[in-house]
């Protein structure tokens, strides 16, 4: 079959759309790869042998002036119409989307020609994007077993099939826990900071500090928190950059984080216990924290209660208690089979 991938915006929506396309490939199915400038190279440089990559106009829509949202929504608009051109003379047998808003034009093109959609949601609570273009496609598809915010009346199928990961975090699927006291603590680029403030202080103040941390920030953090954990006498490795997330998350006892889609389904995948405190502006994150806090994995923990004082004492409660973390670690794993039910589910 001719499959069509849609994704872009982020690396978050593109590697499930590179694991899935790669697996297509494998499977003899002939792959072409629509996405944004944003996330182009990207693309480029990771997508499936033989694969055509196709750059479509697009940006998203969310927090913009009134003349930028306007000048989105016509880009949206001149690639659909792009895409239904080129559907006339090269239609795919089936568009797989990835979400976000690089995804439109191709599932809009595919309704006009009635071509099988199958549309995919990474969070626990459904986007903005993807709200909007369900009215076009026949199955969802989704990364937790439940999602909040679905349009009433909604005659789309969803199914269940989980979100794909990257190859080296498949690796660590179920590594046994540690158990040598390693927190580690990663907030990306984006709102970090806070637990860049509250996390060192929490730990200083631990009577146990007997703790192993691994501290992923932002390039300009790196030398204060560095000098912070050593005049505390903390062990810790303070980093702008980890290569090796996998091998991260698999060598840590408990992790401290944000709640993208990602990173929540990787900690599944592997099995860690987290304390995760979602992004305030995010209700995408809120959601996935509450999926996750619901198996028994950790907590979910609004940004004004994460305080130096609450996690002082849910940290020294948790490292006084390995059999806990284990139990933290057992309860959060979930088998990821998410890219043959989505190949399965294409193929049909």
């Amino acid at each position: 079959m001719k499959i069509w991938i849609a994704t872009g915006g982020t690396g978050g929506h593109v590697f499930p759309a590179l694991s899935v396309a790669t697996e297509l490939a494998k499977r003899g199915h002939k792959i072409t790869i629509s996405c944004d400038g944003r996330v182009h190279d990207m693309v480029r440089r990771d997508a499936p042998r033989g694969a055509k990559i196709v750059h479509i106009w697009a940006s998203g829509v969310g927090a913009k002036s009134i003349i930028n949202k306007c000048y989105s929504l016509f880009k949206i608009c001149v690639s659909a119409i792009a895409l239904i051109l080129r559907f006339m003379v090269f239609r795919p047998d089936r568009v797989v989307a990835f979400g976000g808003y690089a995804s439109v034009p191709a599932v809009f093109a595919a309704h006009v020609w009635g071509v099988p959609t199958f549309l995919h949601e990474q969070n626990a609570a459904i986007g903005r994007a993807n709200k909007f273009a369900m009215r076009w496609v026949k199955t969802l598809m989704t990364s937790f077993p439940t999602v909040s915010g679905m349009p009433e009346n909604s005659q789309t199928r969803v199914v269940y099939t989980g979100l794909p990961v990257r190859v080296e975090i498949m690796a660590m699927a179920g590594h046994p826990i540690p158990n040598k006291s390693n927190l580690l603590v990663t907030g990306g680029s984006l709102g970090a900071q806070i637990l860049d403030d509250v996390v060192p202080s929490a730990i200083a103040a631990m009577k146990n500090k007997k703790i192993f941390v691994t501290h992923q920030t932002r390039p300009e953090n790196v030398a204060r928190l560095q000098a912070f954990y050593a005049q505390n006498k903390i062990h810790a490795n303070v980093l702008s950059f980890i290569h090796d997330m996998a091998g991260a998350i698999a060598e840590s006892d408990l992790i401290i984080g944000r709640s993208g889609a990602s990173t929540v389904i990787e900690l599944e995948t592997i099995g860690r216990g987290a304390i995760l405190v979602p992004l305030n502006i995010n209700p995408d994150q809120a959601a996935n924290a509450a999926s996750f806090a619901r198996l028994g994995g950790g907590f979910a923990i609004e940004q004004s209660k994460f305080t130096p004082k609450w996690l002082t004492a849910t940290l020294s409660e948790l490292f006084d208690n390995p059999l806990r973390l284990k139990k933290m670690a057992e309860k959060s794993l979930v088998k990821n089979e998410a890219v043959e039910r989505i190949v399965q589910l294409v193929s049909k």
